[in-house]
Order: structure tokens, then C-alpha cells, then sequence
């Protein structure tokens, strides 16, 4: 069904973004937020690609970069379309949204790893950390935390925040669910050579996408999703120090860091993507959606307003 408004009542001075143009606009927002971060900021202070791998500082500034995509998506809903970021999603259901997208977000995380490493896919790599933490090791947690929320933000904001209601007006819900949930899958293609730990993670990643479209359709928000977004990779990388989406992030672990068991199958662990590649994680994941789907979510309408997922977990 179209004419699905999910964040926002249309009005009638408001203008729509074709769908195409939508598409190719968020590949250009998104590659002017990198090359602003990298040409702006990474390159005059000496930085290069590879340090995104071995040092936290150059990892962190290229994560905030993603405020330049924010910026020229809300500036574009602004000027071009006649929106207000209400319409993104950015309304005024904030803290308590966020708040309960942290929590959520860090539980399907923390249930992926914990069925992992139950089933003797990892093994621990050093001590546990809680307690044991120094402002070495706070620093670069806290930076690298503050880089996931803007980046989560950022990608929420492309996908979720914008072409998901942009589609949806046009070709109904179920379309723009699909559709945007692809390109995230897409987006996060190349970020290691093909293998099948690559495709398993990369359906995983639709998946992800899914859950978070549907979260987002129930909070008629974004800021659960941002945060959500924020503590899944937040969790995995500084917390259990496992790769986020292939990527490796170079600090110490502040939960405890784990490491795969060598004896231990690809698909169990998701080898060199890390746990988003492993079949626990499209489980939990898989869950997630039935259980929203199960909820009514996909039956939302332009005149439906969304529930608060709090309502639908009493």
C-alpha cells in the first residue's frame, strides 16, 4: 500500500526527492562526508588509510565525519523538500527512545556473543575489564563510543531517516523496507575480499537493516535506531574487541576481549567479518523481525500512528 507516512503527516507545500535521485544523492552525501573527514581533517594532521587499523584517533575522527552526512541529508529535507527533521524521524520522543534502543541494541549484541562463545566458538583473550578501568583505556572507549553514535546517526539517518518514508509514500512500507535494506547490505560490501564468510555477513547485514527499519516504523522515530545502531557496534568492537563488519578496532577490549576458537567453524564465529557473518547472529537477528512482524508493524498505514516498542514488550 502507498502512502505510508511513517515519521510525519505530509504537508501540502511539501516536495518528494524521486526515488533514484534519492539513491544516487545518498551515495554522494555519503562519499562528501568521507572525503571532507579525510581531506579536511585526516590528511593535514598526518594520518593515512591504514591507521584506521592500528590506531583508535584517525578511527574515531573518521567515524564523526559522518555528521557532514547528516547535515547535508537534514539540510536537503530542509531546503529542497520542505521538511522538518521531524519527518526524519528526529522528533520529540528523544531520551527515553534512545535510552531503550541502547539497551535493546546491546542485548541482541550481547546474545549473539554470549551463544557464540557458549557453543566454544571464542575462547577469552585477557582478563575481564570492568573494574579494571584506567583513563588509558577509558579515553579511547569514550572517543570511539561518541564516533559510533555519530556513524550509527549517519547511516540511520541516510536509510531509515529518509529514503525509507521517501519509498515508502511511493511504493508502500513493505517496498521501502526491502529496498533500504539492501543498500545498507550493499554498502557494507567491500569490506573484505569475497568469502563466504562475506556473503553470510552481508545477509546478516539485511537482516540487521530489517530489524532496524521495523524498530523505527514502531517508535514512529529514529532515535531508537541510532542507538541501537550504536551500542551493536560500539559492543562488538570496544567492548568484546571482535571485528565490526570485517573491521578491526585497535584498542583494549572494556568488558573483555575475545578471540575465536581455531578449531571453531566460520559460520559459527563468522571468521573474518566477525559474529555479524555467523549463523547465531541471523538467528537472533531472524527472530527480531518475526517477532515485529508478528506485532502488526508491517500493517502500519499513513493514517496508523506507530507504537512505542515498550508498549509492545508489556
Amino acid at each position: 500500500m502507498s502512502g505510508v507516512e511513517i515519521f510525519a503527516p505530509r504537508t501540502a507545500r511539501s516536495r518528494r526527492t524521486w526515488t533514484a535521485a534519492a539513491i544516487i544523492l545518498i551515495v554522494v552525501f555519503f562519499v562528501i562526508g568521507q572525503l571532507a573527514t579525510i581531506f579536511a581533517v585526516l590528511k593535514p594532521m598526518g594520518y593515512h588509510k591504514a591507521d584506521l587499523d592500528t590506531q583508535w584517533q584517525p578511527l574515531a575522527i573518521y567515524l564523526a565525519g559522518g555528521a557532514v552526512t547528516i547535515l547535508l541529508i537534514v539540510a536537503w529535507a530542509l531546503l529542497f523538500e520542505r521538511r522538518s527533521p521531524a519527518a526524519l524521524g528526529f522528533n520529540a520522543r528523544m531520551a527515553g527512545a534512545y535510552l531503550r534502543g541502547l539497551a535493546v541494541g546491546g542485548l541482541c549484541l550481547g546474545a549473539v556473543v554470549g551463544v557464540i562463545f557458549a557453543a566454544g566458538g571464542y575462547k577469552a583473550a585477557g582478563d575481564l575489564s570492568l573494574g579494571l578501568l584506567t583513563p588509558a583505556v577509558l579515553a579511547p572507549f569514550l572517543a570511539l563510543f561518541a564516533g559510533y553514535m555519530i556513524q550509527g546517526a549517519a547511516e540511520e539517518t541516510m536509510l531509515r531517516g529518509w529514503l525509507m518514508p521517501l519509498v515508502a509514500s511511493r511504493h508502500g512500507l513493505i517496498v521501502a523496507v526491502l529496498l533500504n535494506s539492501g543498500f545498507f547490505a550493499l554498502l557494507h560490501a567491500s569490506n573484505i575480499d569475497p568469502s563466504k564468510e562475506l556473503v553470510l555477513g552481508i545477509l546478516n547485514l539485511f537482516l540487521f537493516a530489517v530489524l532496524l527499519s521495523l524498530y523505527a516504523v514502531r517508535e514512529g522515530s529514529l532515535w531508537g535506531v541510532c542507538a541501537f545502531h550504536t551500542a551493536w557496534n560500539a559492543l562488538l568492537g570496544t567492548g568484546f574487541g571482535l571485528e565490526v563488519s570485517g573491521q578491526k578496532v585497535a584498542i583494549a577490549p572494556v568488558v573483555v576481549g575475545l578471540a575465536p576458537v581455531s578449531s571453531a567453524p566460520w559460520w559459527l564465529t563468522g571468521g573474518a567479518f566477525g559474529p555479524e557473518a555467523s549463523v547465531v547472529a541471523t538467528i537472533v537477528l531472524a527472530a527480531g523481525c518475526a517477532y515485529l512482524i508478528a506485532k502488526g508493524v508491517l500493517k502500519a498505514t499513513s493514517k496508523a500512528q506507530p507504537k512505542a516498542v515498550s508498549a509492545a514488550l508489556s
